[in-house]
């Protein structure tokens, strides 16, 4: 059987009309938080490929240059791949530093700095001053890159002062491309693969490559095999094919059947023998410098939790679930039901139609 042919049929629209259209905006929106509100360093979190990750949230919601069918954050807010300041360096750096003192005072361990914003990092104008300060104070610094600026030599020469750079190559064929992550009209899929091998062969760090599969967007044959064939040429120290665990904004987005993402790997893993599946949820220690609730929100503005882990996160403050109950009432926080887990996220824009999760009730 093909592996379009054994897809989960009930939950796959066709490839004609994959998903929902995805109405680019037309003109710039706006938005910037206030810097004194905006978390821009949160955790660390527990991370699959990262241990604790001391999180980098740079970039506000949602500057993007792709608006990805199974992104977590809300759904875009300015589609871009314009590079621009979105906060001062000087505030960024300031806050990292700040964030890195008192997990120090706390002894919490920090394993990497990760640049792993609301939008795209390297849209950021000062990544480059950014990534210096970091590995200045004496951590290792990761980025987590869609990949789509690095045909720009300005964004490669940057990106090589990361110890780590992790790319997403989601497809290798216009029509997936399209499908999944839904591209900038400003990209073209060539100049983006070609810009991400460039960086690769000079690269001096740590290079991962994760491929998201979802069902009836990048699961067909013919992209997987160029995907591995595109990923085999970067000769990454890691690639990752991985499922969706957390949920996404928008419903209707699941993972592939079973006996699809075996194949997928199977076939992935005649190019890449050290390619690496991930598709469950980690537990691990969610770190905390002050205010529980406030250290909580920020973490969740950017990784949802799973319901037993923030249970975990507030005992250890003396808390219990009804601690979030003001906020979920305010609408600040969402309790989300997704592939038979509960899951709590940060909801920080209005719920547009068809662009909401399914909220679970409390039992």
């Amino acid at each position: 059987m093909s592996l379009a042919g054994a897809r989960m049929r009930e939950h796959s629209p066709t490839l004609d009309q994959p998903f929902p259209h995805y109405r680019y905006p037309a003109a710039p929106v706006a938005f910037l938080p206030k810097e004194d509100v905006h978390p821009i360093a949160f955790g660390p979190i527990p991370s699959r490929r990262l241990g604790q990750s001391l999180g980098v949230n740079h970039i506000p919601p949602k500057h993007c240059s792709y608006a990805c069918l199974y992104c977590q954050v809300h759904c875009v807010t300015r589609m871009t791949a314009t590079r621009r300041e979105f906060f001062p360096a000087d505030t960024v750096i300031g806050r990292v530093r700040q964030r890195i003192d008192e997990c120090r005072h706390q002894l919490q361990a920090v394993d990497y700095v990760s640049f792993v914003p609301d939008g795209e990092p390297t849209l950021d104008v000062h990544l480059g001053r950014e990534l210096a300060a970091v590995r200045e104070a004496g951590l290792r610094v990761a980025v987590i890159t869609n990949g789509t600026l690095l045909w720009r030599p300005d964004v490669r020469r940057e990106l090589a002062g990361a110890d780590l750079v992790s790319i997403k190559v989601d497809a290798a064929t216009e029509a997936a491309w399209r499908r999944v992550n839904r591209p900038s009209p400003e990209l073209e899929l060539d100049r983006v693969l070609a810009g991400i091998a460039e960086f690769a062969r000079a690269f001096p760090g740590e290079l991962l490559t994760e491929t998201m599969l979802v069902a009836g967007a990048n699961d067909d044959e013919p992209n997987i095999r160029a995907v591995a064939d595109f990923v085999a040429a970067l000769d990454p120290d890691q690639p990752y094919l991985a499922i969706p665990t957390r949920p996404p904004f928008e419903t209707g987005v699941r993972p592939p059947a079973d006996d699809v993402v075996v194949r997928c790997y199977a076939l992935m893993r005649e190019r890449l023998p050290n390619l690496e599946l991930l598709g469950v949820e980690i537990p691990g220690e969610f770190g905390r410098t002050g205010s529980t609730l406030d250290d909580l929100m920020a973490i969740l503005l950017i990784h949802p939790m799973l319901e037993e882990a923030v249970a975990a996160y507030l005992q250890k403050a003396g808390l219990g679930l009804d601690a979030l109950e003001p906020l979920l009432a305010a609408g600040t926080v969402q309790r989300v039901a997704y592939r038979a887990q509960c899951f709590y996220a940060s909801r920080i824009s209005p719920v547009v139609a068809g662009g909401s999760p399914d909220l679970a009730p409390r039992p």
